[in-house]
């Protein structure tokens, strides 16, 4: 059995390590903004529980049993964070602490039984993939307005950041998954975007076209 903290460092290695690719003990400290020496006491740990592979000063991969449990903390999340804004009636952007919570919950059993409730969902509210059960998904390709030209379109699928303060500013400007949007204008001077829905035209800075992502 792994302790909360644990898992928190796991599902951060995940996140926080390409494909193929390690983390650093500095990358990890700031995720979880923590001191690199807890940092590296918390690793050598999960080590000898064979759950990362860790050399100090050559970065942090997880094993094959690390990978499972991380994505098992991921599928939760995303799973709780879906059930919290279609069934519960949460904002997308009140629902990441509390599935911060509900994520450690350890009944499998539970778990598969909520995925089933829903129907099976693909996608959390925020355009994440859904791990299923075997810890396997298919994510969206996606990319961001800010490497669009104008008159190409898209639909809104997913986010880079996931901060209360940028999914609410979404929210104000419509701006949520779901949306199809073209972009209409590029000033050269600062790289800001206007984009059209339907009707209605937005004009966002480029840290917005950076981080709100699409599927062509």
């Amino acid at each position: 059995m792994n302790t909360f903290t644990e898992e928190n460092y796991l599902k951060a290695i995940y996140h926080g390590s390409a494909p193929g690719g390690s983390v650093s003990t500095n990358e990890i400290a700031a995720a979880l903004n923590t001191r690199a020496a807890s940092v590296t006491d918390m690793l050598k740990k999960l080590a000898e529980k064979k759950l990362i592979n860790y050399t100090k000063y050559q970065g942090v991969t997880l094993t094959a049993s690390g990978e499972k449990i991380a994505l098992s903390i991921i599928r939760k999340h995303r799973l709780w964070e879906y059930f919290l804004v279609e069934k519960l009636n949460f904002k997308w952007d009140e629902v990441h602490d509390v599935a911060e919570e509900l994520e450690h919950i350890s009944s499998k059993e539970l778990v598969d039984r909520l995925d089933d409730f829903m129907g099976n969902p693909k996608y959390d509210p925020h355009g994440d993939p859904i791990p299923d059960r075997k810890g396997e998904f298919k994510a969206h390709q996606l990319k961001p307005i800010s490497s669009l030209g104008v008159n190409e379109e898209g639909v809104i699928s997913g986010v880079r950041d996931h901060s209360s303060s940028f999914l609410q500013y979404l929210e104000k400007t419509q701006l949520t998954i779901g949306k199809k949007i073209k972009v209409a204008e590029i000033h050269i001077y600062d790289h800001s975007v206007v984009i059209q829905s339907g009707d209605r035209r937005t004009h966002i800075s480029r840290e917005v076209a950076n981080n709100l992502l699409i599927a062509l």
